[in-house]
Parts: structure tokens; C-alpha cells; sequence
């Protein structure tokens, strides 16, 4: 029967009758000692983490929860939910929103400050290695840089200040190295130098500082901002579905589209 135990092979769980083990730790033992972060982290990491860790990390996961029905994600949960859809199908809906462009940030900023780290540990000076991570990407991916920017908040994003603060704080504490938080401020003077004016760093660039100082791979940290958001997503489909409403579009029935295309003779 091998070929069919094989078939899926994990080390996340183990079960037999009566017994439930969690990266070897059984369930009971987990229930009532350890926070959701904590669980977070053992189940993607393997090991638990300290509880300065945990903290930090739930620090990053508080604050990306939501930002209103005019993000997609949330405003696609909502209108999912007036079509009739249940709250599972909402979240869903809202959840595959989360891709690269909206809701992928997190996980290309992680790769940035990566970029960035490397070029320093191989003896480039930080702005010169900030300068040219910048330019390749501009040249090679996008030229929006992921992390900062953001169409709302200006002159800066009130989440970042504060994560970043914790992030110094667990620095001098010996919780975390540090570095990723003084990259993401190299690029911060980078970029405001170059356009004149500040360019705020957003929610993801610095949820991404915390997740690259945590040691995260890049593509968990687009796993964790969906966990983040869900929290936002749920809340707004329950409300919507205690509001009520009927197929919803995304602008109110009196206001129309602009039509581009030839109207008939």
C-alpha cells in the first residue's frame, strides 16, 4: 500500500484514531498554549517561534487587515455576497483578487530587500546597491516598485512609521538583525531624492520588511497578507450581508460607463 500512502507525503501532519500531531506536537498541547501568529509559523516554519517573534509578527498581520470597500478584494467580497453568495463564497471570490498586482507587493518587496541584502553582503556600499536594484527592476519588471507608492495616503502611509518603529525596537532588543529595516529606509531616501518629493513607503513594503526580518520566504509573504486581509474581507461580507442589498455592481445604477465603441446608424 506504500504507492498509496506515498501519493501525499507531508510533514505538517500526522493522524491516527484519537490522536492529531502538528509538525509532531500534539493538537492538545498546542490548544490554549500557543497564539494563532505562533501557530502561523509553525505550520509554515516547522518550529515555533519566540514570542517577541510571534509578536512582531502579529504586528504585521494587524495591520494589513483591511483598507476599505474601494479595494478590490473588498468591494468584489461585497458585491459577491449581494449576488448571493454565502460567506465562503465571498472571501473566495475576494481572495483570488489577491494577485500580482493587487496584493502581490508584499511578496516582490520581500524580493527586492533580498536583492538589495545580497549585493551588500557581497561588499557593495547600501546606495549604490539600492540604486541599482532599483534600476533593475524598473528596467527588467516594473516601474512601479513594489513597496511604495500609494494613491491615497500621502505624504505618507500612517502603517508604516509604526512598523517600521516596532521594527528598530526588536533590532535593539536582539530579535532581529536589523538590516532589512535600514534597507527599506535606504530605498525610502532613494526614492524620495529622486522624485523630489516623498514616496511614501505603504502598507506591504513594510509588512515586508517585518517578514523579511522574520525570515519569511517571498512568496509566504503574499500567503500571510491573504491571511491578513481575510480578516477584512469576512468582516465586510458579514456587514454587507446584514445591510442586505441586491446585485450590487460597482457604481450605483444611475451612473453609466463611458462607451467607446460605434453606435448604430
Amino acid at each position: 500500500m506504500s504507492d498509496v500512502s506515498d501519493w501525499w507525503r507531508t510533514s505538517i501532519i500526522d493522524m491516527a484514531p484519537g490522536q492529531i500531531r502538528m509538525r509532531g506536537r500534539p493538537i492538545e498541547g498546542l490548544i490554549g498554549t500557543i497564539t494563532l501568529p505562533q501557530m502561523i509559523w509553525l505550520m509554515t516554519r516547522g518550529d515555533l517561534p519566540s514570542d517577541a517573534q510571534a509578536e512582531l509578527l502579529e504586528c504585521a498581520l494587524v495591520a494589513a487587515v483591511d483598507h476599505g470597500p474601494q479595494a478590490p478584494s473588498i468591494a468584489a467580497a461585497r458585491m459577491a455576497v449581494t449576488c448571493g453568495l454565502g460567506l465562503n463564497g465571498a472571501m473566495a471570490s475576494a481572495v483570488n483578487m489577491l494577485d500580482d498586482v493587487h496584493g502581490g507587493a508584499g511578496e516582490q518587496a520581500v524580493e527586492l530587500y533580498h536583492q538589495i541584502d545580497t549585493a551588500v553582503s557581497d561588499g557593495v556600499e547600501l546606495p549604490e546597491a539600492v540604486a541599482i536594484a532599483v534600476e533593475h527592476w524598473q528596467s527588467d519588471r516594473s516601474k512601479y516598485l513594489p513597496g511604495f507608492g500609494h494613491r491615497f495616503h500621502k505624504p505618507r502611509d500612517p502603517r508604516a512609521p509604526r512598523l517600521l518603529a516596532l521594527v528598530e525596537n526588536a533590532a535593539a532588543e536582539g530579535i532581529v538583525s536589523g538590516r532589512f529595516g535600514i534597507i527599506g529606509q535606504a530605498l525610502q531616501d532613494f526614492l524620495d531624492a529622486k522624485a523630489g518629493k516623498p514616496v511614501p513607503m505603504n502598507i506591504d513594503g513594510a509588512t515586508a520588511v517585518i517578514f523579511a526580518e522574520l525570515g519569511f520566504a517571498p512568496p509566504l509573504a503574499r500567503g500571510l497578507f491573504c491571511l491578513s486581509r481575510s480578516i477584512g474581507i469576512l468582516a465586510h461580507s458579514w456587514e454587507q450581508m446584514e445591510q442586505g442589498g441586491r446585485n450590487k455592481g460597482p457604481t450605483p445604477p444611475a451612473y453609466r460607463w463611458t462607451y467607446e465603441g460605434e453606435n448604430p446608424i
